[in-house]
């Protein structure tokens, strides 16, 4: 029993350490690019979204943008009650003036949590991996992390949305981490 724990461990480590090495991390020009309209569903739209979901799944997270694996398309997917959703092309807009600041990680901030005020309420259009209609209204943790992942198919971080406080404090950490590098072109 404790060898199939300790096995199942190994291979879990493995596994993250594996789509963490897929995941662009912050210093990456290709998180600051607008991602591009998806006009093309086809199979290898839909192999992009499945792999993204086992990254997301093993990095792991609750979301991810086809950005944070190198791919300038607006898609993104996410997880926050064990069914992984797909969303092409999304546009969100709010459904009322409700705002809350929450701590927020990201896997390509890694290693920071920082306070983002995003809308509680919001509603979401966008296209499946099919290129069907997608339209329903988000709350909570799910209107948080599609906020979140629609960021990032605009070039935006977490960083940009914080503080400046909180901002300086998390640049700091990434610096003295080695998350941050000279070379990787910064913010």
């Amino acid at each position: 029993m404790a060898d199939q724990t300790t096995a199942r461990d190994q291979e879990e480590t493995r596994r993250q350490r594996e789509a963490r090495r897929e995941i662009r991390v912050i210093g990456d020009p290709v998180l600051r690019e607008r991602a591009r309209e998806v006009t093309t569903f086809d199979r290898s739209l839909r192999k992009l979204a499945k792999r993204m979901i086992r990254i997301m799944h093993d990095a792991p997270g609750i979301g991810l943008a086809a950005t944070q694996v190198g791919v300038v398309e607006r898609l993104l997917v996410y997880d926050v009650d064990d069914d992984p959703r797909v969303l092409v092309n999304p546009v969100v807009e709010p459904v009322s003036e409700e705002r809350k600041v929450s701590d927020e990680g990201c896997l390509s901030v890694p290693g920071v949590t920082l306070p983002v005020e995003r809308s509680v309420n919001i509603r979401v259009r966008a296209q499946d991996e099919g290129g069907r209609p997608v339209d329903f209204v988000a709350e909570e943790l799910e209107a948080r992390v599609i906020q979140h992942e629609l960021d990032h198919l605009d070039g935006v971080l977490i960083v940009d949305r914080t503080t400046r406080e909180a901002r300086a404090d998390a640049m700091r950490t990434l610096r003295e981490d080695g998350s941050l590098t000279a070379t990787g072109g910064g913010l």
